[in-house]
């Protein structure tokens, strides 16, 4: 699904512009654009938003604008050998630039009509503004005529769907450490998007398929077609269309339509969980009681006894059984019922980089794929209950008064949103 996001809007009519930020406007190829496309669809609401947007970075945005012509001779016409993936915003194609020999990711977006230029129109202006080594590179943009397509950089080993859920055969899966990396990185996206950038951003689809990975399992978040300016001031959350993914989506959201950052939190725990399980986050092909991976795991996450037989089959007991505890730990809090018991995305980045350090798995078997050497019982339960505490403990101890009491002390500062 596609859609746009609105900023904290005032109801006041927008004062006419001075005649130097007029013709700064016009010197700046992204308002033209918004201007452009606002004056097409014909919304207001529309066109007060993306300026709104501009203003954050104060005109300041380069962003290369690709001709058609160039687009299609990197695609070799958009040729179907060229097809990376297809999805409801459009697809997306390899492509080659000469002029700077580099492979990139060609975006052409389905035009049908003004819920294609909005989501186009929030993505340029998103990745324009916004720059993490978690976040993927916009390179530039094309809106010739009808046309509506995005270029990015291209990311060699795909998204994350693509590595862990529903791997052929001669797949290799995802080892642990590799799986602690990748959500580690993930999280530090989304940290930038709630805690650095000014004013915050709600990105609102996280999911497998749009985390896209570099060539040494880098992740990088992708898609913001669905971001949100979050709410600022004395406001709590932003009232929004429900939109999204099923099965990724906050149940608070769901049913208000109230849309705050700790909706991303409980996207992120399906995600996790998904990293952790290898399960999808639906799953029609599952026996009814199975087919929702967060209804499935809720028991599982009283049971300590359970805890082991969440993992990924395919991990084949590769894994550390205190990782393990600790790593569902993390998921269970993100999938709190209460938006208000999750923690912050910040306090999850904390716990992840202790998780992603590499293990040598001291409490397995020591053969290669072996089975893990489980306590006993009594131990069991202890050892289990223990490091969820300890988990719980870990997130809950980061927080520090600071300004607003939510930042970790080693990320408090806060930066507006970088110019390209």
């Amino acid at each position: 699904m596609m859609g746009c996001f609105s900023c904290c809007q005032n109801d006041d009519t927008p004062k006419k512009q001075s005649r130097t930020s007029s013709e700064k406007k016009e010197k700046n190829p992204l308002a033209s654009l918004v201007s452009t496309i606002s004056f097409k669809s014909d919304s207001t609401k529309h066109r007060f938003m993306a300026e709104e947007i501009l203003k954050i970075g104060n005109g300041n945005v380069a962003a290369r604008i690709f001709t058609f012509q160039e687009l299609a001779v990197a695609t070799n016409n958009f040729k179907p050998e060229c097809l990376l993936g297809e999805g409801g915003f459009g697809r997306v194609y390899k492509g080659y630039l000469g002029s700077t020999n580099q492979y990139v990711a060609v975006k052409q977006l389905d035009r049908n009509g003004l819920q294609g230029n909005r989501e186009f129109l929030v993505e340029v202006l998103m990745l324009s503004l916004l720059h993490h080594p978690n976040l993927v590179n916009l390179l530039g943009y094309c809106a010739d005529g009808d046309q509506r397509i995005l270029v990015y950089e291209y990311m060699p080993l795909g998204s994350l769907e693509d590595h862990l859920l529903d791997l052929s055969p001669n797949k290799k899966p995802l080892d642990w450490n590799t799986r602690m990396k990748i959500a580690e990185g993930a999280a530090k996206g989304l940290e930038y998007l709630h805690e650095i950038a000014n004013p915050p951003v709600i990105y609102r689809d996280f999911k497998a398929s749009n985390i896209l990975l570099d060539e040494d399992y880098n992740p990088k978040l992708s898609d913001f077609g669905l971001a949100k300016l979050g709410p600022v001031g004395d406001k709590t959350h932003v009232s929004t269309r429900v939109m999204g993914t099923y099965g990724y989506c906050a149940p608070e959201y769901a049913m208000t339509g109230q849309l705050t950052k700790m909706s991303d939190v409980y996207s992120f725990g399906v995600v996790f969980l998904e990293i952790i399980t290898g399960r999808r986050a639906i799953d029609t092909a599952k026996p009814t009681s199975e087919q929702n991976l967060v209804h499935w795991a809720e028991p599982l996450f009283k049971d300590k006894k359970k805890f082991t037989q969440m993992a990924d089959p395919l991990l084949k007991g590769n894994f550390p059984i205190k990782g393990l505890y600790q790593a569902l730990a993390v998921a269970a809090m993100c999938l709190q019922e209460e938006a208000s018991t999750r923690p912050l995305i910040s306090d999850v980045v904390t716990a992840l980089e202790y998780l992603s350090l590499p293990q040598d798995h001291p409490d397995t078997d020591s053969k290669e794929n072996g089975p893990i050497k489980l306590p006993t019982p009594s131990r069991g339960e202890e050892e289990i209950g223990g490091e969820v505490e300890k988990s719980n403990s870990l997130l809950r101890s980061q927080s520090v008064a600071s300004g607003d009491g939510s930042f970790s002390q080693r990320r408090k500062e806060t930066v507006t949103y970088s110019s390209c």
